[in-house]
C-alpha cells in the first residue's frame, strides 16, 4: 500500500511538472508573437526579446 502511494505522487509530480513547463513555453511563445510580431513598433523589434533566438 505505501508503496502504491509512493508511485501514484511521483507520478502526479511529474504530470504537474510537465503541465507547468508546457504553459511556461506557450507563454514565451505569445510574448515573443506579441512583442516582436507584425503589430510591433520599431523599438520592440530591436529589444532584447526579438534579438535573442530560441
Amino acid at each position: 500500500m505505501k508503496g502504491s502511494t509512493v508511485v501514484i505522487s511521483a507520478a502526479v509530480a511529474a504530470l504537474c511538472a510537465g503541465i507547468l513547463v508546457l504553459f511556461t513555453d506557450v507563454e514565451v511563445s505569445m510574448v515573443r508573437w506579441f512583442s516582436c510580431g507584425p503589430f510591433s513598433t520599431q523599438g520592440e523589434d530591436h529589444s532584447e526579446v526579438c534579438k535573442r533566438k530560441l
